[in-house]
């Protein structure tokens, strides 16, 4: 390695460093806008014939946008004003709040007060959500600034990333036929981690849904949009939305229908979440069910709430990167021990090559 080459790797991981540095307070943003803007890819191939390269990204956002942002929004506006109502107008709530109250203090042996509780809940989350005043208005500029860049980043991913993906390919220290097996691979690995999860998600709040209506649970249309949401996350998802609802039942004095749901729940909802979910992201991405579930909580323990996808990939890119070495270097042990090889021959007429012309240079070496 000669000195320019040595000041150019230095270079590269100076650079690679300061940006990695940059990056870190909007990682989760990069991570989701990458996530998103690899997920309408498809549909951007097939728009923009339709109405151009420049216009169809933006339609995109706009849907997305429609279809993702506003729902959750509304998920969470109709959770916070449900807290609210149960913290100021228990009265009207559809069971009898001070049998309930005297039930859960000979339960607890304790005096309970659902109103002084759940106002005092909603104290404690606003403190842990938002803090003081000045740390609330960080939060909203944070996330402001956020999903901005989310916008921009989804716009110039859709419009550049075949490009980025072939210059990566032409400046990857491997060969053509490798660099695409190695895309490949991880295409297929990141689109099943991404499906996988979102079919499973889907499937899961459905079938707890179903649940739901048939138990007689309030607005089980809107609990079933939660459950898909919150059914991203393997194990805890659903089980956060159904268990409180057999929990609601039992209060409203329909003790089978609570004790229904909580079996329900905890049989046919887990079964979907246990064996259905390991199953079609195993097949698509190709990933032992552990590596995923490790993957999805340490990627949402460091990353956030895109580490849900990051973490498996991650993971999935590291199992096909592996691979494919693996595949590259048996392909050039094989070769190496094949006589016939044509690698092998071009080397061996290469060295004969040599030779021939070292003993014509030299014709008293020749001679000996």
């Amino acid at each position: 390695m000669n000195k320019q080459q040595a000041f150019l790797l230095l270079l590269i991981g100076a650079s690679a460093t300061v940006g990695l540095l940059i990056l870190i307070p909007f990682l989760e943003f990069v991570f989701g806008a990458a996530i998103l803007a690899y997920m309408l890819h498809p549909l951007h191939l097939r728009l923009k014939p339709h109405i151009g390269e420049r216009l169809s990204p933006i339609v995109l956002i706009l849907i997305s946008a429609v279809t993702v942002v506003l729902p959750i929004v509304y998920i969470l506006l109709v959770l916070w004003r449900d807290i609210n109502h149960l913290a100021s107008d228990a009265g009207e709530l559809p069971f009898d709040v001070a049998e309930t109250e005297a039930w859960l203090s000979e339960l607890l042996d304790t005096d309970v007060d659902l109103g002084q509780e759940t106002g005092s809940l909603l104290e404690e989350l606003a403190d842990i959500l938002f803090g003081s005043v000045g740390e609330a208005f960080a939060m909203i500029l944070e996330l402001s600034i956020g999903f901005a860049l989310v916008l921009f980043l989804v716009y110039y991913i859709l419009l550049d990333g075949q490009r980025f993906v072939t210059w990566s390919k032409s400046v990857a220290p491997m060969s053509e036929p490798m660099a695409t097996r190695l895309v490949t691979q991880m295409d297929r690995t990141i689109w099943g981690v991404i499906s996988g999860h979102i079919f499973v998600a889907v499937l899961q709040g459905a079938v707890a849904g179903v649940g739901l209506a048939v138990a007689g649970v309030p607005n089980y249309v809107f609990w079933t949009f939660v459950m898909i949401v919150l059914s991203l996350l393997p194990l805890i998802g659903a089980f956060l939305v159904w268990a409180p609802a057999a929990g609601y039942l039992f209060l409203i004095d329909q003790p089978e229908w609570g004790v229904f749901l909580a079996v329900y729940g905890l049989t046919i909802v887990s079964l979907v979440d246990n064996y259905v979910r390991p199953i079609v992201i195993d097949r698509e991405a190709d990933l032992n069910p552990g590596i995923i579930l490790i993957g999805v909580f340490g990627g949402v323990y460091s990353i956030g709430f895109t580490g849900l996808f990051i973490g498996p990939i991650v993971l999935g890119v590291l199992a096909a990167t592996l691979t494919t070495f693996r595949e590259q270097y048996d392909q050039m042990g094989a070769t190496d021990s094949d006589p016939t090889s044509p690698v092998s021959t071009t080397s061996i007429d290469a060295s004969r090559d040599a030779v021939s012309e070292d003993r014509s240079m030299n014709p008293e070496q020749g001679s000996q």
